[in-house]
């Protein structure tokens, strides 16, 4: 069974998306083999229907015949010669006897003799014919020219068509290969899909309009200001365009003063719903590709085998074909051994098609010669430069989208074959390839979902009755924010593109702002009023990096609040900037994980008064920094596995509080040195490993609130009960069973937490701090409350709860600010009181009252 040319043809197809990865050197080579196809297909077609060779006897010249016939067969022929023309026989013998001859020859002779007559009146009446008569039927010329066809012509003669067949078939399937083979074949099928919607994405066309219109836009402005300079400005202004018109960093990008705000069209930001969405899972996809290719050099590789095939190949076609060129010829000697058959041993033949073939074959020759140099075009193209590196600097610099990255290995080498086709391709691709692009899209679809009124439906009143927005994982930050004039506090958490437009500026009564995980770039002018308008400031971050460069420009900001790994992962070093702009700043707030105090905060230290350090654990080893921040007045250090009071903070002359919490502190017998801070008033040491309580403790006369819960204390020293102005005691969760009666010498004393312990009786002495407002004894082992706690009058909270109590004193009714609220005991307890006792505890308060410090 034949095959058509179409069914042939078909081997050298593609699908007709994947013709933008074939460059103009393979989409010659496709139709050089087809060309091949056609001219191989043709010549088995003359070949199958005429091919073939015409024979006939090669007879030799007479004398060499005569030298090779037997005696008798001469003296037969001369009988034979002599009868037909007529004239009497001689012979070399005397006498002539038939038996000495062979049959063959007498039966010959005899054969004449019958015809002798009949030949002789013949040759006179008809002219002697001319030529060579051979005595071979049809059906021996059949035979004799089968056998000289396969004997006589060379095999290259034979099977030419069918090597060029199978040569063309092969050079066919090495052009597609890689477009077939399972490994490749998918990932060029979703590329060509993938690239196929970012070219026709309506996205592409929006974003691409944008640039071309900011480009536009910042050409006219350039003009105007360039027409247009300032003569002089102001010595203010001299100091704000040093802070922000020179160069006003931004998350690493600076923005001059020059550049001007462009606003985008209303026009251009337009996009319909579906269209979006389709962008937004385009960009996903290429992401997911993106990942998937760039691990692998596969495709490359395998097209580079597929040339090497290729030339490989033409070189051997080329090489052994030219050899036998010069072996296709019209004249052939046949000598088939078939003279039993015939009569002949030797014969004479013409092949028809050997010029046709000789044409056909130097034409494939040329086309062989031209693919070759196609395919070395190839491999020069292949190996010129790096494949597996595409750069979009070109792309970069023609439009807005600076970010997109430089790609590599497979994703490189289909974006050049590309570029082959048409550049616009990675052009448009690139759009989907840029983060700015993304975000402009998430930007325009967020604010067609976060309406003006959907947002004033989420803002909240805080502790601090402000009014306060919280938003949570959102694509960005919604233009109708900026409408919110009355917004006091803004929250933003986890939202990975934040912009602060120009229109910040109408939020006149923002005053703090959270910036959780939030990457934020400020414009200009909204910088400006960020920079005088805002007072508190709160950043989480992971890395240093991430905190935005202006934040060390507001100078009017009164908190900042830094949450997040501050220590560089190459060194040790801390990498907050300057901070000699926060003129104003008096609460730093640093939760990280710090080995030393930044130097940085020693810039802080004419004004600074509050300094917060919560680490996660890591040792503070440094802390020479704090002796230079004269002005504190409060200092925490908490987690920071300190193991003694640091010296640094001896010179804090102006600390008024000390809060050491969850360190790794066991003794305190530095404490004799605070009597030198005059101005200490609490001393916050709880969440340690303290064993025991100095009797230097009393020379810290300044003390008013002393927090010693939480450690591993078993007594409090009588020194303790001598500090006059103690107001506030907490000794919680230790282990103290005795309580000292010289607790009553705290006169000024209001709160007393003396809970978790193993307390079992308390001393009347304590009943005497008649300014008691609460009093702690939960989860102790008391089994007497006395009455003497009726003395406590101004009492508003007692705790009793986790006790051996069977009863409660009558006396409680004597606590006239008590509430049952404020009383945590055990309701059977509670029951043991009289009637009248429990209704004055519960009736309900008429005047609010304090409940401690």
């Amino acid at each position: 069974m034949m095959f058509t040319l179409t069914e042939v043809a078909s081997l050298n197809d593609i699908q007709p998306t994947y013709r933008i990865l074939k460059p103009w050197w393979d989409v010659f080579m496709d139709y050089l083999g087809l060309v091949m196809l056609m001219l191989a297909i043709f010549a088995m077609t003359m070949q199958i229907t005429k091919d073939q060779v015409a024979c006939l006897p090669y007879l030799e010249e007479p004398e060499e015949a005569a030298s090779r016939v037997k005696p008798e067969q001469s003296a037969a022929r001369e009988v034979v010669s002599a009868a037909t023309t007529g004239l009497p026989v001689f012979t070399t013998s005397t006498s002539m006897d038939t038996k000495d001859l062979p049959d063959e020859a007498v039966h010959e002779i005899h054969t004449t003799h019958l015809h002798t007559s009949v030949a002789a009146e013949q040759h006179v009446r008809q002219p002697q014919p001319t030529g060579v008569k051979t005595n071979l039927d049809y059906q021996q010329y059949i035979f004799i020219n089968q056998i000289c066809y396969h004997v006589a012509l060379p095999w290259y003669s034979k099977y030419f068509p069918y090597l060029c067949l199978i040569h063309t078939l092969i050079l066919m399937v090495s052009s597609n290969f890689w477009f077939k083979y399972p490994k490749t074949s998918s990932k060029i099928e979703h590329f060509v899909s993938i690239l196929g919607r970012c070219f026709e994405s309506p996205w592409t066309t929006k974003a691409l309009s944008e640039t071309a219109c900011e480009d536009s836009e910042e050409n006219k402005q350039r003009l105007t200001s360039t027409a247009s300079a300032p003569k002089h400005v102001s010595s203010e202004g001299k100091e704000d365009s040093t802070n922000v018109n020179s160069s006003t960093p931004m998350l690493g990008v600076a923005f001059s003063a020059d550049k001007p705000i462009v606003e985008v069209p209303s026009s251009m930001t337009i996009l319909d719903k579906k269209d979006g969405e389709q962008a937004k899972a385009l960009f996903e996809k290429v992401r997911k590709f993106r990942a998937h290719v760039e691990d692998s050099d596969f495709i490359y590789k395998l097209y580079v085998a597929q040339t090497v095939v290729k030339t490989v190949k033409f070189i051997l076609i080329l090489s052994y074909t030219s050899t036998f060129l010069v072996e296709i010829n019209f004249k052939h000697i046949c000598e088939p051994e078939i003279k039993h058959l015939t009569g002949y041993q030797k014969f004479f033949c013409t092949h028809n098609m050997a010029f046709m073939l000789n044409k056909l074959l130097i034409s494939y020759m040329a086309l062989i010669l031209i693919y070759g140099m196609t395919c070395l075009y190839s491999l020069f193209w292949v190996f010129r430069r790096p494949l597996k590196e595409y750069s979009f600097e070109k792309v970069r610099e023609e439009s807005s989208f600076s970010d997109i990255p430089d790609v590599k290995n497979d994703f490189a080498f289909l974006l050049h074959m590309v570029d082959q086709y048409d550049q616009l391709y990675s052009k448009r691709f690139g759009v989907f390839l840029s983060e700015v692009s993304e975000n402009k899209l998430r930007e325009i679809s967020l604010n067609h979902e976060w309406t003006f009124e959907k947002l004033r439906q989420l803002v909240t009143r805080n502790p601090q009755d402000q009014q306060e927005l919280h938003l949570f994982m959102l694509s960005g930050l919604p233009n109708a924010v900026f409408d919110l004039t009355d917004l006091e506090v803004l929250k933003l958490e986890l939202i990975p593109e934040v912009r602060f437009s120009a229109k910040v500026s109408q939020m006149t009564s923002l005053l703090e702002l959270h910036l959780c995980h939030c990457p934020a770039k400020v414009e200009q002018t909204g910088f400006a009023f960020l920079r005088d308008h805002l007072r508190c400031l709160h950043v989480k971050f992971t890395d240093v990096a991430e905190i935005p460069a202006w934040v060390y420009l507001l100078r009017s900001l009164r908190e900042l609040n830094l949450i997040g790994n501050l220590s560089s992962d190459n060194n040790k070093m801390i990498g907050l900037e300057s901070m000699r702009d926060l003129r104003h700043l008096k609460t730093l707030c640093l939760k990280s994980n710090l080995t030393k105090m930044p130097t940085n905060i020693t810039e802080l230290s004419p004004h600074l008064i509050r300094l917060v350090v919560h680490n996660d654990g890591t040792k503070l080893l440094v802390l020479n920094s704090l002796k230079k921040m004269t002005s504190l007045i409060e200092l925490e250090l908490h987690n920071c596995e300190l193991e003694r009071i640091p010296h640094a903070i001896f010179s804090l002359t102006n600390l008024q509080e000390l809060d050491l919490k969850s360190n790794n502190i066991r003794t305190i017998e530095e404490i004799i040195s605070f009597q030198h801070l005059k101005r200490l008033t609490c001393l916050k040491l709880w969440h340690n490993k303290i064993i025991t309580i100095p009797s230097s403790i009393g020379q810290v006369k300044s003390l008013e609130a002393l927090h010693l819960s939480h450690n591993k204390l078993e007594s409090l020293p009588p020194a303790l009960f001598t500090l006059p102005k103690l107001r506030h005691l907490d000794v919680g969760h230790n282990s103290i069973a005795v309580l000292p009666p010289d607790v009553g010498l705290l006169q000024n004393l209001q709160h007393l937490a003396i809970n978790a312990n193993k307390l079992e009786a308390l001393p009347k002495p304590l009943f005497r701090c008649t300014k008691l407002k609460m009093l702690c004894l939960s989860q102790n082992a008391l089994t007497v409350l006395p009455e003497s706690v009726g003395q406590l009058v101004q009492l508003t909270q007692l705790e009793l709860r986790g006790n051996c109590l069977d009863r409660l004193p009558a006396q409680l009714g004597n606590c006239r600010q008590l509430r049952k609220t404020c009383l945590v005991v055990e309701d059977h307890l509670f029951d043991t009181l009289p009637v009248d006792v429990k209704e004055s505890i519960s009736r309900d308060p008429n005047v609010s009252f304090t409940s401690g410090l």
